[in-house]
């Protein structure tokens, strides 16, 4: 046997209304259970499904009641008695199991037990009967056994409970020796007379008159208590007290089986009760998630549009802003074109200055020619003078062709000092144009790779806008989509929410049609 440890000392309590319900295969794997026996098992759902029945069991349980549940189904009989279960963390719960037999072809394929929650006095008496069975089987001298959840006794009272137990017709048969000893008395003893034909006609009378009467007593209870039964159940009425049956005869067989069947209907209109109460709160929740929805689905999908416009009005300035980047970057070209061009220009203006620059040093070297000519043309007329002194009154006219001379030669001189100085002057304007030329030339170079640059950059600034714009067209394109996706949506979700409302109209009307059925 199973042993589920570990155990505890706490018993968990559960609501007498509620009934725990599972179904198991031949093989004692659990197929099914409710969400009662779940919860008040300790397991989740999952964990129960498929896995053995005996995952419940409590140590405390004396075999022999498994082994009298086992034979009792085993022969396609119902069985019913006080069992003691074990929860996942270890507590215990009392339920009063009824098991029947899941028949297929006359064979039992399967088992559904429905347990209650037993009373306080049927727990004590449970517990005192588990505590004789083991005390009796470590003593080795049992004085009864369990047979079909009922308790029978060993030895000569069993024999006597045989007849209690027998069927009508054993017992009537049985009945019937008494009448015949009391019809063959008279002759075996020798009686004789009409004193002792009516004695023994009265006797006979009386004794058949009784037996009439107990069978008529019997089989009118239990006729009346399965006419009761069957009757509340043709009534929906599931909360008729249970009825001890005694014996195994035909009517107390029959009273087992309807009082099964409103323990089994009890336990799926519960379920089903409860499921649809779950089903009613959810579809209710539904109905309200999905107005909820609906709402917010509006008014994303207003959202969406004005989304959707000012997408279109960013979509048409990004537009503009590439035509603009354009338009700048065939300016900058142009402006590229005329900055090589002013360059170019400098660079002949350069050149001109340069040669400007090559014939002022030539001017002053003609200068220094004039300047060597007329000092030598002073120093001529210095010695033409000397000699005309010396020639005396002939050579006084040529002292003043010399002295003319000497005159022009040192205007010539000084001219050409004056000259040289404008040729200074000028070459250090030409040089400091040069300089500036050069500074401007460079300048200038800078400023054409500065609009080189700034060309590239409006090229990729072109090329990039021109992306966002195609990227911003396919995003509007998107939230186009995904706005006429919204609005399908609403509708999609204000058809859920009809059909979730109506979901739980038809749940509360299931719920009606089941509440005729009458659980307490």
């Amino acid at each position: 046997m199973r042993i589920n440890d570990p155990v505890t000392d706490n018993e968990y309590d559960f609501p007498a209304e509620e009934l725990l319900m599972s179904t198991t295969d031949k093989r004692g794997l659990m197929t099914h259970c409710n969400a009662a026996f779940a919860r008040v098992s300790g397991y989740d759902i999952d964990e129960l499904l498929g896995q053995p029945h005996n995952l419940v069991r409590h140590p405390d349980m004396p075999p022999e009641a498994y082994k009298d549940l086992w034979a009792t189904i085993g022969h396609g009989r119902p069985w019913s008695g006080l069992v003691k279960n074990r929860r996942k963390n270890g507590d215990c719960y009392w339920v009063r199991a009824n098991v029947t037999p899941i028949m297929v072809d006359g064979k039992p394929q399967g088992y559904m037990s429905v347990r209650e929650k037993p009373t306080r006095e049927e727990v004590r008496a449970a517990e005192a009967l588990y505590a004789r069975i083991r005390s009796e089987r470590e003593a080795g001298r049992p004085t009864f056994v369990l047979h079909g959840g009922q308790i029978r006794p060993l030895g000569w009272r069993n024999q006597l409970g045989k007849l209690q137990r027998a069927g009508f017709t054993l017992r009537l048969a049985a009945l019937l020796v008494p009448l015949l000893a009391v019809a063959l008395a008279p002759a075996l003893l020798g009686w004789g007379g009409m004193q002792a034909a009516v004695v023994q006609a009265v006797l006979l009378l009386a004794m058949a008159g009784g037996i009439l009467w107990c069978f008529h007593r019997r089989i009118t209870t239990a006729i009346g208590d399965a006419q009761r039964l069957a009757r509340d159940l043709a009534c929906c009425n599931l909360h008729t007290p249970s009825v001890q049956v005694a014996g195994r005869h035909p009517l107390g067989l029959l009273l087992e089986s309807l009082h099964q069947i409103q323990i089994n209907l009890r336990a799926v209109v519960g379920d089903a009760r409860s499921e649809i109460a779950q089903f009613g709160s959810i579809s209710s929740e539904i109905a309200t998630g999905a107005q909820n929805l609906s709402a917010r689905s509006e008014a994303q999908a207003s959202n969406l549009e004005e989304t959707a416009a000012a997408m279109e009005e960013l979509a048409s300035t990004v537009r503009q802003s590439s035509e603009s980047a354009r338009q700048v970057l065939e300016r900058s070209a142009h402006s590229a074109q005329l900055a090589q061009r002013g360059g170019q220009a400098m660079t002949e203006v350069g050149d001109v200055v340069q040669a400007m620059e090559q014939s002022s040093r030539q001017m002053g070297q003609i200068i220094a020619t004039i300047e060597s000519i007329a000092f030598q043309t002073n120093i001529l007329a210095l010695n033409a003078a000397v000699e005309a002194a010396r020639a005396g009154e002939q050579g006084r006219g040529f002292a003043v062709v010399a002295g003319e001379v000497r005159a022009l030669a040192q205007r010539s001189a000084q001219a050409a000092g004056e000259i040289r100085g404008l040729i200074g002057q000028s070459n250090a304007s030409i040089t400091r144009c040069v300089q500036q030329m050069h500074g401007a030339g460079q300048t200038i170079v800078q400023v054409v790779e500065s609009v080189g640059h700034v060309s590239q950059l409006m090229e990729q600034m072109e090329a990039t806008t021109r992306e966002q714009a195609t990227g911003i067209g396919q995003v509007n394109d998107a939230v186009v989509d995904l706005d006429r996706m919204t609005q399908q949506n609403v509708a999609l979700v204000e058809q859920s929410a009809a059909s979730a409302r109506a979901m739980s109209g038809n749940a509360g009307i299931l719920g009606r049609t089941l509440d005729v059925f009458q659980m307490r």
